[in-house]
């Protein structure tokens, strides 16, 4: 009879330390294991940002093909604008994401010249990736990434 009463109140305390403990860690894992997401909205420019210089309205890009691609070229996700320029990657929440910081870039890979025949139609736009923060939601914490300033890289022959 007593050992099933010290077995009771040893469940019962198990009961109320699990939250203290999952509350101390910040969620499952620290948040380590919710979603990665990289949002951005791309430009039809050089650099795919605002034109603030020309003071001209700078046109969105719709359509595009945007990926992100790591280490040696390897996509890892892909997508495409939307009618307004918005795009949207999600990712496996196992990355690491200093090596996504470190190794990856967003790309992307329509010609410039299908949304301004001005601009050059070889070579394609890349950004690194920048940590914007981290959005609690439940348990697990959503990690959100953003793009950096593009660069229009080059084909070489």
């Amino acid at each position: 009879m007593a050992s099933s009463k010290f077995f009771l109140i040893f469940i019962l305390a198990a009961l109320i330390a699990t939250p203290v403990a999952v509350a101390q860690l910040g969620g499952l894992l620290g948040g380590l294991l919710g979603p990665l997401s990289i949002d951005g909205v791309l430009f039809c420019s050089l650099n795919g940002k605002i034109d603030v210089l020309n003071g001209a309205t700078t046109p969105i890009f719709p359509n595009a093909s945007v990926q992100l691609r790591c280490g040696a070229g390897n996509v890892v996700s892909s997508t495409t604008t939307n009618g307004s320029g918005a795009f949207s990657l999600e990712l496996n929440p196992v990355q690491n994401i200093l090596s996504l910081l470190a190794n990856c870039n967003v790309v992307v890979t329509t010609p410039l010249s299908t949304c301004n025949a001005s601009l050059p139609s070889v070579g394609f736009l890349q950004s690194p990736l920048q940590l914007l923060g981290k959005t609690i939601g439940g348990l697990l914490s959503n990690v959100n990434l953003g793009t950096g300033v593009f660069q229009l890289i080059p084909l070489l022959n």
